[in-house]
């Protein structure tokens, strides 16, 4: 199974509350009681995103942390390679050479490299912003959907 791992996922969680509303700062403990994430959680995550340049934190009565950016500039391919480093299905398709013993022989190598550059294309696509968009929007059409009624 592929998946990202949970502090990624609250990472992402964590951003779409600053992304509702970016020109508010907030602190951890105001995260932590909008999300449901434990506080410690949410102090790990605000301290490797700021780490990363996703946010910025403000020192001071209101300090808090905030978006680097706009919502709408922090694609979620930023957030997973700043939660786990960069986005590769294999050893192999990340970019380093020998991490893998058989790679000298490898007839699949260039294939996965394809893959997961399709991955992070698709993540690409994808903006704090819009996520932090109500889901309905988000649902793709069912299946048998006529085109028509897709556009509409």
């Amino acid at each position: 199974m592929i998946r990202m791992n949970k502090l990624t996922d609250y990472g992402i969680l964590v951003l779409t509350h600053f992304a509702r509303d970016p020109s508010v700062s907030q602190t951890a403990r105001d995260l932590a009681l909008r999300t449901h994430v434990p506080l410690p959680t949410v102090s790990k995550i605000l301290k490797d995103l700021q780490r990363s340049g996703l946010v910025v934190s403000h020192r001071g009565v209101k300090g808090g942390y905030s978006l680097a950016r706009a919502p709408e500039e922090i694609s979620v391919t930023e957030v997973v390679q700043a939660m786990e480093g960069p986005i590769a299905l294999t050893e192999c398709s990340g970019g380093v050479a020998g991490l893998c013993g058989l790679e000298p022989n490898c007839q699949v190598r260039g294939h996965w490299r394809t893959i997961s550059a399709a991955i992070r294309g698709a993540l690409d696509g994808v903006s704090l912003a819009s996520l932090a968009r109500p889901e309905a929007l988000h649902r793709p059409p069912a299946r048998g959907t006529p085109a028509l009624a897709r556009a509409t």
